[in-house]
C-alpha cells in the first residue's frame, strides 16, 4: 500500500463522514417526519371504547435546529391525523449549547394552542423543560416556564395528576407523571418530581387508564391497573448505527428504547420523538409522530 493509496483511502473516508454527518444534521434531523402508528386493544381496555389518539414527543424548540416554524409543521401535521385525544410527553426546550438563539415558551406554547381534539389535549413535562429553566434550578421551586406558558393558552400540563374521559359515553383516564430526573441535586444525580403512587390513588373506579411518563425507566414499576404507558425521552437513540444505539439516556440500557415494549402484560410505548439532544443530529433514528389506534 503506497502513499498515494492511503490518501485516496483517507480522503475516501472523509467524504463519506461529512456526507453521513450531512445527511443525519440536515435531512434526517431537520427535514424528515414520520407518522409511526399503532393498532391494538390494551389490557382492561372497555369493550367498543376506540380511541384515536395522537402523541408528540421531545420536540427540543431552538434556532436553528428545530425552530418554531417546523414547530408549527408538526402541528399542523398532527392535528390533520385527525385524533380523539393529543398527548404531548415533554421536552420542548433544548438542551443543546451550540445553537443561535432560544425560543420564548411564549411563543413555544402559542404554536401548541392550535391543537385540538374532541376529547382533548394533555402535555406533560420532561426533564429538558425543568433543566433549562435556570430560575427553577436556582430555587429548587415552582413549576417550569414552559408550564406556566401551556397552561395559559389552556392545555391542562398534568403534573402527578389524573383527569377522568369520556368517549362515546364510555369513561377512561389519563394520568400524567412528572419527570423523573428534573433537579440537579449538589454533588451529583437528580431529584425527581415523579410520584406515581399518590398519581395513581386519584383514580376511583375500574376505567382503563393511559398513563404519561417522559422517561420510560417509570415502566419498570409501573402497576398492571395501567392499560398503556406513553414515553418519549430516548429519541430511539437519536443515533443508530446498524440499528444498534450508541446511546440511551436509561438506567435499563436498550430495554426501553424504542417502540412497542410488552413486559408481563404490561404495554409501553416509546416515541422517537422529533427533536435533537446534546447534538443536532439523528441518524437511523428519524423524527416521528405516533397515531395510536386503541380498541
Amino acid at each position: 500500500m503506497n502513499r498515494r493509496t492511503i490518501l485516496k483511502g483517507l480522503a475516501t473516508f472523509s467524504a463519506i463522514g461529512f456526507g453521513t454527518a450531512t445527511y443525519g444534521v440536515v435531512i434526517e434531523a431537520g427535514l424528515m417526519l414520520n407518522t409511526t402508528a399503532y393498532a391494538f386493544t390494551p389490557p382492561k381496555w372497555t369493550k367498543g371504547l376506540k380511541l384515536r389518539a395522537v402523541v408528540i414527543a421531545d420536540p427540543h424548540v431552538v434556532d436553528p435546529w428545530f425552530p418554531v416554524s417546523r414547530w408549527r409543521h408538526v402541528i399542523e401535521v398532527a392535528q390533520a391525523l385527525n385524533p380523539d385525544i393529543i398527548f404531548m410527553l415533554g421536552d420542548y426546550i433544548t438542551g443543546m449549547r451550540l445553537r443561535t438563539s432560544n425560543i420564548p415558551v411564549d411563543e413555544i406554547a402559542q404554536a401548541a394552542a392550535k391543537l385540538h381534539a374532541p376529547v382533548g389535549v394533555y402535555s406533560i413535562n420532561g426533564n429538558h423543560d425543568y433543566w433549562g429553566d435556570f430560575a427553577l434550578q436556582r430555587s429548587g421551586k415552582g413549576k417550569p416556564a414552559i408550564q406556566t406558558a401551556f397552561e395559559d393558552v389552556g392545555i391542562p400540563v398534568l403534573t402527578n395528576k389524573a383527569v377522568r374521559l369520556i368517549k362515546d359515553g364510555l369513561p377512561f383516564w389519563v394520568s400524567g407523571t412528572d419527570s423523573m430526573i428534573a433537579i440537579f441535586k449538589q454533588g451529583g444525580g437528580f431529584q425527581g418530581r415523579d410520584d406515581l403512587p399518590g398519581t395513581l390513588a386519584q383514580v376511583t373506579d375500574d376505567a382503563p387508564i393511559i398513563h404519561l411518563a417522559h422517561e420510560p425507566d417509570m415502566f419498570a414499576r409501573m402497576p398492571e391497573r395501567v392499560s398503556l404507558t406513553l414515553s418519549g425521552h430516548t429519541h430511539g437513540g437519536q443515533v443508530r448505527i446498524a440499528g444498534h444505539a450508541l446511546y440511551v439516556p436509561s438506567a435499563y440500557g436498550r430495554r426501553y428504547l424504542y417502540g412497542h415494549i410488552v413486559e408481563d402484560a404490561k404495554h409501553l410505548i416509546v416515541s422517537g420523538g422529533l427533536g435533537c439532544s446534546t447534538l443536532p443530529i439523528r441518524l437511523g433514528s428519524p423524527p416521528e409522530i405516533n397515531l395510536l389506534e386503541l380498541g
